[in-house]
């Protein structure tokens, strides 16, 4: 990687990079959601716990629509938490909350979904499966 006159890292931050990455990250943590889910005794408690989990994604459509924002606001000078010293103004942290705000929210996004599949499947399963608990 290179860097540019002011010190940033080259190349920038890309939207469908950052997304990918985040969607990756949201993948993996479906794993210990899973996890979570199937140590919790009983099957009303794991509803809840689901239902409740769920929400989350809400907070991540919230992040996502805040990180486009600030994407969009930063007009192309997007950069890495790396770049933190790099900023010189106050207007030129948003530079980094964009990419922040729109991985972090379409983590959140994947997971809540996620959230929301499995509890519409531990609703559905049958008395004495493994799944119904």
């Amino acid at each position: 990687m290179g860097v540019d006159q002011d010190g940033v890292l080259l190349p920038r931050l890309r939207p469908v990079h950052v997304a990918r990455r985040a969607v990756t990250f949201g993948l993996l943590g479906v794993v210990p959601l899973m996890v979570v889910t199937l140590s919790i005794d009983g099957h009303s408690d794991r509803e809840e716990f689901l239902a409740v989990f769920s929400a989350v994604g809400l907070f991540g459509a919230f992040f996502l629509v805040v990180g486009a924002g600030f994407w969009w606001a930063s007009a192309g000078d997007v950069r890495r938490l790396r770049d933190w010293g790099t900023v010189t103004t106050q207007g030129a942290a948003l530079t980094l909350a964009g990419p922040l705000f729109l991985r972090s929210g379409l983590f959140l996004l994947v997971l809540g979904a996620a959230a929301f599949g499995l509890y519409h499947l531990v609703d559905a399963a049958p008395y004495d499966s493994w799944l119904h608990g």
